[in-house]
């Protein structure tokens, strides 16, 4: 089980600015925004908005990741999340989309895939009564590949790219994208309760 209740702290999440990356030549991960109440039923959670990301454009469609997790960041190693169930509360306050969907993703290095199978409604102004609640399945058609180093495609699987169930077996990070924008999503996205419960 994967269980960010955020109840002392970020625990790990960030969010992604890639023109800062350019702009330094150094990854540019900037920390959640924590909050100890007024998340679910009063708890704690976390924020990130436009000041903390950016368009990641050699993603494919062009992404913004707006938050994401680095289990190595938290001095843990990759994990197997084929057929792992996801439960996530994600809220939203002035968040302006500009035709955007928001996805859940995985990476393991050199590869990214956007679980575009499952778009994840967010409610502005308050929290859904409910989690929303997902399996992550090992089944291309239901994926979108957004990013493939040319080095990694060659060393690690040859022409074919890296297969879907390679990174759902090894997933060393993994957040929530915005995709599908005509410009910059503005606004703030806010991750209350989050859990993995590993598959069967």
């Amino acid at each position: 089980m994967i269980r960010n209740s955020f109840d002392i702290g970020p625990e790990g999440w960030h969010s992604y600015d890639y023109h800062g990356e350019i702009v330094t030549g150094a990854g540019i991960f900037v920390l959640a925004t924590w909050q100890r109440e007024g998340g679910v039923d009063g708890s704690g959670f976390i924020w990130a908005d436009q000041s903390r990301w950016s368009t990641d454009v050699p993603e494919r469609p062009i992404s913004i990741l707006a938050l994401i997790h680095y289990r190595n960041w938290v001095g843990l190693g990759p994990v197997d999340l084929r057929q792992a169930e996801v439960s996530v509360c994600l809220r939203g306050d002035d968040l302006k989309l500009y035709g955007a969907t928001c996805y859940f993703w995985v990476h393991s290095p050199g590869v990214r895939w956007h679980f575009s199978g499952n778009p994840i409604p967010i409610m502005d102004g308050q929290w859904a009564p409910e989690p929303s609640r997902f399996v992550l399945e090992n089944d291309e058609s239901l994926w979108h590949r957004s990013y493939s180093s040319e080095e990694f495609q060659r060393r690690s699987y040859g022409q074919g790219g890296p297969r879907l169930d390679d990174v759902l077996g090894e997933v060393h990070s993994y957040g929530f994208s915005f995709i599908g924008f005509d410009r910059e999503v503005q606004g703030r996205l806010s991750l209350g309760k989050f859990e993995i419960v590993a598959g069967t």
